[in-house]
């Protein structure tokens, strides 16, 4: 088969990665390049020169490409999709999918409807790492999942049209959607306004998650430390596993907690048992992500299968960051993710 024409829109600042991606890809073509501004163009094409460049996405609608790829920011991402699938063409958003889920919803649809691919930019389904956890609780290496500890900080990079949020904690919504295999029951969330007060952006979020089977997710997402860290933490019955993406070991199982008492015991003869056994790093076959992720759209759009981050996981994450929006509107209270 010929490869796949490919049109990247939108060249701030991850879109060059993912042209970089597509333009490296034997059965992909990057053959577009748009962008609002000649110069952010200019600056892509000198890495891409077979891409062809236009500051109109209409203009791209009017060529023979077969996928569309928007990296612009999110207010814009429902529309620019829409247009993609209503010309016939195949999408790959980033996350998030649309800024509600009647959007995000009208989006999966549509493409289903026309028979045509639509992704999400979760690039953490496709991360090696991510997936050896997802492994290991799979087989039951952790046992029963008692709770997720999730950070994901930096200093920057600042939002206009979004709070820290809807910029970061899609990566981690969709972590533990991928990662468990199901959907939350309730969310709720807190955060503060430090710098954007004006605005009233919240740099600052703690989402709660809460599971079937009384498992719950703890995420911190922010902009303002001072420090990068992105790390997970998977407590369960049996053992403990802690994912850390910018460790050189990234995936590790502690072999330690402490043991459930199978009898009820007094006051007087309590006593529980503490396991200490050993630290295992998880070996991973390391590739980059966002490649594999590329290599998914195209593999999709030729075998018609559906990827882990389809536009329907697209939707399930932003109804949580819609239910969590409105609880962090409304002083944290804990409420439903509608269905």
């Amino acid at each position: 088969m010929s490869a796949i024409r490919v049109g990247v829109v939108g060249c701030g600042y991850w879109g060059p990665k993912l042209a970089r991606n597509f333009h490296e890809m034997a059965d992909a073509e990057l053959a577009w390049l748009c962008d609002l501004s000649a110069v952010q163009l200019a600056r892509v094409a000198t890495a891409c020169p077979e891409a062809r460049l236009t500051t109109d996405f209409r203009d791209l609608l009017r060529t023979n490409v077969d996928a569309v790829v928007i990296a612009t920011p999110v207010s814009t991402h429902y529309g620019l999709a829409r247009e993609a699938l209503e010309s016939g063409r195949h999408v790959l958003v980033e996350k998030p999918l649309a800024m509600s889920e009647r959007e995000a919803t009208g989006l999966a649809e549509l493409a289903d409807e026309r028979g045509l691919v639509a992704m999400v930019g979760h690039t953490f389904q496709h991360n090696p790492a991510v997936n050896a956890v997802r492994d290991l609780i799979r087989r039951g290496e952790l046992g029963d999942v008692y709770y997720i500890d999730a950070t994901r900080a930096n200093l920057g990079l600042f939002q206009p049209d979004i709070n820290v949020m809807w910029d970061l904690a899609p990566h981690d919504v969709s972590i533990l959607l991928h990662l468990l295999g199901t959907d939350p029951e309730e969310v709720s969330a807190q955060g503060a306004v430090c710098v954007q007060r004006r605005q009233c952006i919240h740099d600052l979020v703690y989402l709660k998650l809460f599971f079937p089977n009384g498992v719950m997710a703890n995420v911190r997402v922010s902009w303002l430390d001072p420090v990068k860290t992105r790390r997970t933490i998977i407590v369960g019955s049996k053992k403990t596993v802690v994912y850390d993406d910018i460790a050189d070991d990234k995936v590790v199982l502690y072999d330690k907690g402490v043991e459930t008492p199978s009898y009820t015991v007094t006051p007087e003869e309590f006593h529980l048992s503490y396991r200490h056994g050993p630290e295992t790093r998880i070996p991973v076959a390391w590739r980059e992500p966002l490649r594999v992720e590329c290599e998914d759209l195209i593999r999709c759009i030729t075998t018609g299968q559906r990827s882990c981050s389809d536009a329907w996981m697209g939707v399930k994450v932003v109804r949580v960051l819609e239910a969590a929006q409105r609880s962090l509107l409304n002083g944290g209270s804990r409420g439903p993710v509608a269905t």
